[in-house]
């Protein structure tokens, strides 16, 4: 009669074949999921950049609006603080209704030169009130803006 000791020696443990495959499954699942994750870091850091482009040339455009004073022409720069990765165009150009501008913010990365992002408006000239009495045609709150300074907001005009 066999004991139970005896039973179990001669199958006891898996084959060299079986642990060379189950090594073999395991490493391709392994880079599956690092290719899974290194796509979605990437992922992630192409949508940050985007977003990054999409806020810097809102502001720009902002900008303008906010200013007023409305040049026709081209003007470009360079971001600042955490934006220093882009470059950025303004052109600005009438349209057939007098005091109308088309203004185009383009967004780009500064390593590659390819543009990131591309905002598209209209924008009217802030109209000057001459009627202001007391002020010697200044608005309200301090000195007419003189145009042609060409370098608010470090914009240099081409």
């Amino acid at each position: 009669m066999m004991t139970g000791l005896e039973l179990q020696s001669g199958n006891a443990g898996f084959s060299l074949i079986e642990v060379v495959c189950a090594v073999l499954i395991l490493g391709i699942a392994l880079v599956g999921l690092t290719q899974g994750i290194t796509t979605a870091l990437q992922s992630s850091k192409d949508s940050e950049v985007q977003t990054r482009a999409v806020l810097m040339a809102s502001g720009l455009m902002e900008s303008l609006r906010a200013e007023g004073d409305l040049e026709d022409g081209q003007t470009d720069g360079q971001g600042d603080g955490g934006l220093t990765r882009f470059t950025w165009k303004e052109s600005i150009e009438p349209t057939r209704i007098d005091g109308l501008h088309q203004v185009v913010v383009t967004v780009m990365d500064q390593r590659s030169g390819k543009s990131l992002y591309e905002l598209q408006t209209l924008l009217f000239e802030t109209p000057v009130d001459t009627t202001l009495t007391g002020t010697g045609g200044q608005s309200p709150g301090g000195a007419r803006r003189q145009g042609g300074s060409g370098n608010h907001r470090g914009r240099s005009r081409e």
